[in-house]
């Protein structure tokens, strides 16, 4: 069986592109492995929880700019691939419409940072990462995962990578530079994705004027219901960071963020996988449903492989793992980092089922569970951070994923003929 699956994609254009993918993910593997030691040892564990709680923040409000183009727009680019003007209409509204909630969102965090006294304490911090928020108003990686260039997503990311790493290592140099690690990262990605966005702009010709007033607000309606699950979505990926600043204190956020460091690597990588894997499987299954599951169960199931066998190896030597990246409170940490490892491996099952969910046009269904679930999980948080501290935080995203799994399955399940489909 395994012959035979090497046999098929050896040569498979698929295959090549996410060796390519892959080349350049690798670069957001490598990052925070050279970085955050370099942070920590330079501004301490309570500035870096300081500084990811600002990260956290501003990853947050890019939801709010992408407006559900990393779904839908990836969606409606893959599906209509081979037809130019298609193409070009999609591109346009969604870079208009994506303007103006950039607009929206700085108007408003502006606020949010001068009346709340929690981020007024450290606004310097949380305003100088509004770059990131005009990188992802620029970034055209959804349109370029719909026509599947991944090359051209590989060289923004290495590009920003290295910018960012550059900047770290020849201007933090003292505690009080925390406050600029998030406009480095910033800095990085708005070279990177204003550069790739111009040579898409100017190669394919595409006109801003090429649009009206009412496909942007018709856009922005379409959208809007999977942009409200893609709420969720986040504060489910940076709301616990968000809720031990708020409800423990720096000095928590930054070991939880030590731990998630380590794990988001494969967080990362899997969510990034999802982005690889999506475009094709919505355009399998449009076209060829059964070589769209062919091609599911391939991938997929070669990359929960992987991720099992990754976590297998972090939790044999997760005390290694921590005192690389800290020399404090080491058992402790690496307690929570064999517990969290289990995060990664539930989401390689997750979210797979969550392409089905998606290309099976279940989008109603999966707005729904996700903000209910995201809910459940935050105050689950809230209640228990008091007593079990970080190690809760872990626990209840634990037990969220595992819902998550059941949910899905037996969807499918009920829906799509799932047993039909895996023969």
């Amino acid at each position: 069986m395994i012959k035979k699956i090497v046999k098929n994609i050896r040569f498979n254009k698929q295959f090549a592109n996410l060796i390519i993918y892959g080349i350049g993910q690798g670069f957001n593997l490598i990052t925070p492995i050279l970085v955050v030691p370099f942070i920590i040892s330079k501004c301490g564990v309570e500035n870096y929880g300081k500084t990811s709680i600002g990260m956290a923040i501003s990853f947050f409000l890019m939801v709010f700019i992408d407006y559900g183009s990393d779904i839908i727009g990836v969606k409606e680019t893959a599906v209509n691939r081979d037809e130019k003007i298609k193409l070009k209409k999609i591109f346009v509204t969604t870079i208009i419409a994506k303007f103006i909630l950039l607009l929206i969102t700085l108007f408003f965090a502006s606020l949010l940072f001068f009346s709340v006294p929690f981020f007024y304490a450290e606004k310097e911090m949380f305003f100088l990462g509004f770059p990131i928020l005009v990188a992802q108003f620029i970034n055209p990686t959804w349109f370029l995962q719909g026509i599947e260039d991944f090359k051209k997503i590989t060289i923004l990311n290495i590009l920003s990578k290295v910018i960012y790493l550059a900047s770290i290592f020849l201007f933090i140099h003292k505690k009080e530079d925390y406050i600029f690690i998030n406009l480095f990262w910033g800095i990085g990605t708005i070279i990177a994705n204003g550069a790739t966005f111009l040579y898409l702009v100017r190669t394919n010709s595409y006109s801003f004027r090429d649009t009206s007033k009412n496909e942007v607000i018709q856009l922005l309606k379409n959208n809007f219901s999977i942009f409200s699950s893609q709420i969720f979505v986040s504060l489910q990926m940076y709301g616990p960071i968000m809720l031990i600043g708020f409800f423990g204190n720096n000095l928590m956020a930054g070991q939880y963020k030590i731990v998630e460091q380590i794990i988001v690597i494969f967080k990362t990588y899997i969510y990034l996988f999802f982005n690889f894997v999506y475009p094709r499987v919505c355009y399998l299954i449009e076209t060829n449903l059964k070589k769209g599951i062919h091609f599911w169960k391939t991938y997929n199931g070669l990359n929960f492989i992987f991720i099992t066998i990754s976590m297998v190896i972090i939790n044999i030597f997760s005390t290694q793992a921590v005192s690389y990246f800290t020399k404090t409170n080491i058992v402790e940490i690496s307690d929570y980092l064999k517990i969290a490892t289990l995060i990664p491996f539930l989401l390689s099952i997750s979210i797979p089922l969550k392409q089905l969910v998606l290309g099976f046009n279940h989008q109603k269904f999966y707005i729904r569970i996700t903000m209910i679930m995201v809910v459940i999980n935050l105050i689950a948080m809230v209640a228990i951070i008091p007593y079990y501290k970080t190690l809760g935080v872990f626990l209840t995203l634990i037990v969220t994923e595992i819902l998550i799994i059941g949910i899905y399955y037996f969807n499918i399940k009920e829906k799509a003929n799932f047993k039909q489909l895996f023969k």
